[in-house]
């Protein structure tokens, strides 16, 4: 019926011949176990929240995943030059969005992250800044070689510093606390300097802890967060508690699935803690399953990264998958209680269309970077 062969020269036969298969399956896995996770647990308990049929949010969330699919095949099949040299465009217009937030933004639960677009669902920015930051630095790094490396390294922690300005004030700690991490870890695969790094770290930690001191009213409540982390009876710990005590109901094995409880006591079961309310159906056993893909992904990922000649790719990859585990260990971590509260989702699972396509994105991105055909963008001979 479907002719791949390589009589066959045709975009979609061509693609499917070369993309790594493996890969884009554990990819599909993920979106699809998130889309059985809000059909099995989450979603006909917030519909009947917010008043809403049965499997309203259900619909919504397979709509979600079908233009995610539809954006992953449509991103990791374009040609790849023509790709890089878009995707800077496409960031700075994410950037301006990121910015105007506070402007036009949509303030939810005291946080201003979204943006409303006529005939449009509501959408966070920030999700497509992340994949394209990590493209943006990757061309900083690596296309100026005749500029020095520091400075080179400087010129993308400017950048990474005023993007975190505009997300604390949001106030967003997680995503911060993510590019952040993402960030140095591109800077040590790119060949760092440890006393030049360390300067930059300490330097951002202090203009933090400045920013907290001076402006209490703005910024005080990354100190607060941490400080309910390190002591919970000082501040509101409720969500946080609820979710730890789900995972210890579930044990090794679950208590079935929907019979567990805390996607109704807590407001974003469906979202920032989704693992636990799978911990407390499904088990810790299968917890650590989704661990597994996460990590099969990044080898699987890595192995590409030290196979390929291209520095340029090699960055971006080794940023990208990064960012896709670093996100998933920050919510499993705020889940057990071993971070703070971010409000971080986990990509391809949780309930909502800005993270679900933000993970399309990165994922997109990463098929077309390890596809078999695409060659070398920067020629370093």
């Amino acid at each position: 019926m479907f002719n791949f062969g390589r009589e066959n020269t045709g975009l979609i036969a061509k693609w499917w011949r070369n993309v790594d298969k493996e890969i884009l399956f554990l990819f599909i896995f993920l979106f699809l176990l998130g889309l059985f996770f809000s059909f099995s647990s989450t979603s006909s308990v917030i519909a009947e929240k917010m008043n809403k049929q049965t499997y309203f949010f259900f619909i919504k969330h397979l709509i979600f995943v079908f233009i995610s699919l539809f954006l992953l095949i449509a991103i990791s099949i374009q040609d790849k030059k023509k790709l890089i040299e878009f995707l800077p465009y496409l960031f700075f217009i994410s950037l301006l969005l990121l910015f105007l937030i506070p402007v036009f933004g949509v303030e939810v639960k005291g946080s201003k992250r979204w943006m409303d677009f006529p005939l449009l669902p509501r959408f966070q920015p920030v999700e497509l800044v992340k994949p394209l930051f990590i493209i943006f630095i990757a061309k900083i790094i690596i296309l100026n070689e005749k500029v020095n490396i520091y400075k080179r390294h400087l010129y993308s922690f400017l950048v990474l510093f005023i993007i975190v300005l505009f997300l604390i004030n949001q106030p967003d700690l997680g995503q911060t606390l993510l590019l952040a991490s993402t960030w140095i870890t591109m800077i040590f695969v790119s060949g760092f300097n440890m006393v030049i790094l360390t300067i930059l770290i300490l330097a951002f930690l202090i203009i933090l802890g400045l920013l907290v001191f001076f402006f209490p009213e703005k910024f005080g409540y990354i100190f607060l967060r941490i400080k309910t982390f390190i002591d919970p009876k000082s501040g509101d710990d409720f969500q946080s508690q609820n979710a730890l005590d789900a995972i210890k109901q579930g044990g090794l094995t679950g208590q079935g699935m929907g019979e567990g409880i805390l996607k109704e006591r807590v407001p974003e079961a469906h979202t920032d803690y989704i693992i636990a309310v799978i911990s407390e159906e499904f088990g810790a056993l299968f917890v650590l399953f989704i661990v597994i893909i996460f990590l099969l992904i990044g080898y699987k990922v890595l192995n590409k990264v030290f196979l390929e000649k291209d520095e340029f790719i090699k960055l971006a990859l080794s940023g990208l998958v990064s960012l896709l585990i670093i996100q998933a260990f920050i919510h499993i971590g705020v889940n057990i209680r071993l971070l703070p509260t971010t409000g971080m989702t986990l990509p391809f699972l949780s309930y909502g269309g800005s993270s679900l396509i933000g993970s399309a994105f990165i994922a997109g991105i990463i098929l077309n970077f390890t596809r078999k055909d695409s060659g070398r963008y920067f020629k370093n001979e």
